[in-house]
Order: C-alpha cells, then sequence, then structure tokens
C-alpha cells in the first residue's frame, strides 16, 4: 500500500417505498395471493472512493445495510416479511452523469410472521419456517436532485426461502416496483488515505478445494431431518479480477438418498450407494474478495435418481488473504432447493501471473 490519496467519505440514507405483486411460480400457492403488496426499504449507503481495486473495477459502487419490509396482503397465511441484509450497488457504465443506472445484488436474511403449521396455518405451502435467507435483484435509476438529494425510481425481484432447512419450502418470489429518496447525510474529506494495491487474485490460474455440509428435510413436514456432505474441486481461469471462468467435480454424501431408495424400491445395500459424483462447469463473478458462483453439473454417477441428473450452486464465497475460503452457498436441481452448504476450503494459486482490472 501506498500514501497520498485524498477521498470523500459520504454518508446516505435511503427511504423507498414499494408497490408489486407475488409471481406465482407453482400453480398451487395461488391460493394464498390475495392482491398487490406493498412495502418499503430503509437503507444506509456509503460510497466507495477509489481506494481499493475492486472500487474502480466496479465502476465506483455503494455498499451498505437495507432493512426491507413487506406486506403480502394475506396477513392470516402469510403475515409480513422483515428482511435485512447487505448490499452492493454496481453502475452499469462507467460514464459518471445525471442519469446513471445501477443493478443491486442482495443477500442477507428475513423473518416471515406466517409460516407452514399442520394445526393453525396448513394452507401455507410457500413458507416452511420463520428465519429464511433475502435474496433481492434490483436495477434503477440515479437521478441528482441537487448536492442533498438523490431519485432513485426502478424495479427489483425478491426471494424468500430457507433453502430446504424445513418443508413446505416453495419459497415467496416478488417482482416490485420501487421509488427511493436518498439523503447525503456527511461530506468528510480525507487526506494521505492508503491505497490499498494488494492483488486479490494475482494469477491466471487456480485450484480451489473445499468441503461443506447441508441439512435438509423431505416431506411431508416435520419428518426426520438428513445431513449432507459435499466435497468440491474447481479449476478456474481468471479471465479478469472480476470474472473466472473453469470446471471441477463434487462428490456428495446425502443421507436423504437413503429415503430416495427405499421409497423406490431400489434400497440402498451401504453407504456407498449415497454417494453421487459429478463433473460440472463453473463461473464466478468477483467484488474484491468476495466472490458470487454459478455452478452447473452433471451427476455421473448416482444410484438415486429422484431429483434428475443435473445440479446447480448458487452463493457467496469469501477469501482470505491466506488462501482460505470460507462458503455459503445453495445447491439445488433446477428451481427445487436441495440444501445450504456451510464449508471453507483453499484457494492454490498455480502460476503467479496477474490478471486485467477489467
Amino acid at each position: 500500500a501506498q500514501n497520498g490519496f485524498t477521498g470523500s467519505k459520504n454518508y446516505y440514507i435511503k427511504v423507498a417505498p414499494t408497490q408489486g405483486f407475488i409471481l406465482e411460480h407453482r400453480s398451487t400457492i395461488g391460493h394464498l395471493v390475495k392482491g398487490y403488496i406493498t412495502g418499503i426499504g430503509l437503507d444506509y449507503v456509503k460510497p466507495t472512493y477509489g481506494n481499493k481495486k475492486w472500487h474502480k473495477e466496479n465502476n465506483m459502487p455503494e455498499v451498505g445495510l437495507s432493512f426491507n419490509f413487506i406486506d403480502f396482503a394475506n396477513p392470516k397465511q402469510l403475515g409480513y416479511c422483515l428482511g435485512l441484509s447487505p448490499f452492493i450497488d454496481i453502475p452499469l457504465n462507467k460514464l459518471q452523469k445525471r442519469s446513471r443506472l445501477y443493478m443491486r445484488i442482495t443477500w442477507g436474511a428475513s423473518y416471515l410472521t406466517k409460516h407452514f403449521d399442520i394445526n393453525s396455518n396448513h394452507k401455507n405451502i410457500a413458507i416452511g419456517s420463520g428465519l429464511n435467507t433475502y435474496v433481492q435483484w434490483k436495477w434503477f435509476w440515479h437521478v441528482n436532485l441537487n448536492k442533498q438529494l438523490r431519485l432513485e425510481p426502478g424495479f427489483s425481484f425478491a426471494h424468500a426461502s430457507n433453502g430446504r432447512a424445513a418443508v413446505p419450502n416453495l419459497g415467496l418470489n416478488v417482482v416490485s416496483l420501487n421509488l427511493g429518496l436518498t439523503f447525503k447525510l456527511k461530506n468528510e474529506v480525507v487526506e494521505n488515505v492508503k491505497l490499498d494495491t494488494t492483488e486479490v487474485w494475482g494469477t491466471k490460474h487456480e485450484i480451489l478445494i473445499w468441503d461443506a455440509v447441508g441439512f435438509n428435510e423431505h416431506e411431508p413436514p416435520n419428518g426426520p431431518k438428513y445431513i449432507a456432505n459435499t466435497f468440491g474441486v474447481n479449476y478456474y481461469y481468471n479471465r479478469s479480477n472480476k470474472h473466472k471462468f473453469g470446471f471441477g467435480f463434487d462428490v456428495s454424501y446425502d443421507t436423504q438418498n437413503e429415503y430416495h431408495l427405499e421409497t423406490s424400491g431400489n434400497p440402498s445395500n451401504g453407504w456407498t450407494d449415497l454417494l453421487q459424483l459429478g463433473p460440472k462447469l463453473c463461473y464466478a463473478y468477483n467484488i474484491g474478495r468476495v466472490s458470487l458462483p454459478i455452478e452447473m453439473g452433471y451427476y455421473a454417477i448416482s444410484k438415486p435418481k429422484e431429483d434428475g441428473p443435473i445440479f446447480h450452486r448458487i452463493g457467496i464465497r469469501y477469501f482470505c488473504e491466506n488462501g482460505i475460503m470460507f462458503n455459503f452457498t445453495l445447491k439445488s436441481h433446477w428451481a427445487v432447493a436441495s440444501h445450504f452448504d456451510y464449508g471453507i476450503g483453499y484457494r492454490f494459486k498455480l502460476k503467479k501471473k496477474q490478471v486485467n482490472e477489467n
């Protein structure tokens, strides 16, 4: 790192009323939709100011913490959603002007006041637990009104579910229009800021080895809990600091497969029958040390057939400077969640050749 950078530490508060609808991704949840949803978002926003490489690589994004309240227009069966999540707002063009398009990526936690209960709420087949994840993608414009105020019209897609930790778990998807008003609270000029010139990725080629554990439940609700373990090996080619592409394989051991085999009339003869092995294609979008993976694989070896031959993984990974990686991802079979993966891994640098910034 080196000195000499002069930056501005701005802080904002954003208020964003929303209105939209529940997206009926399954016809079986139609009875839960009673009307248009309303809500409000309250954000604490902190712009980046260029003292790290990933700031400039992502067109000087903004980061912060968002609280979201959603009224599902069905207080008896769906109730309300309270979501809290960190976010990053990425400008989709490099040119700074009065009106600018942004994309928000959010992943956090939510509490839904109503969920499935066999006695009091058996018709809520969308949400099986009070605590859920909260994911949001948002596209909106910054329209600067003056030096202190900013208007932010846009639209968003939000999803809440528990990753099949409890069933039912069809999840709730919300599409909404948003109209935000942002207030600048502070504009502090900072002298002699340390420029962080540390190379986060630093190689064209790498190997990631990781292991993760997950928990899930099978129908009917309140049934037995199952445990799954996945060992993965990924090769990545770092096209740039932001994008990497690769391939790999997963070896999964899921005790729920014993149930699948038993009910299909082909019971297992031992623990090896519960193993699944599959090659996969990998992509990740990097934001500094945070990586957002997308993986798609095929079960080359799998005695259970219920979930089909294709598996997927999305989520978030954080890479420490010493190579250790922390993993929180969702494994699914197309749109059907299997479980969350909680794990740890290690990144091996194969060739110390710096990658491009773009």
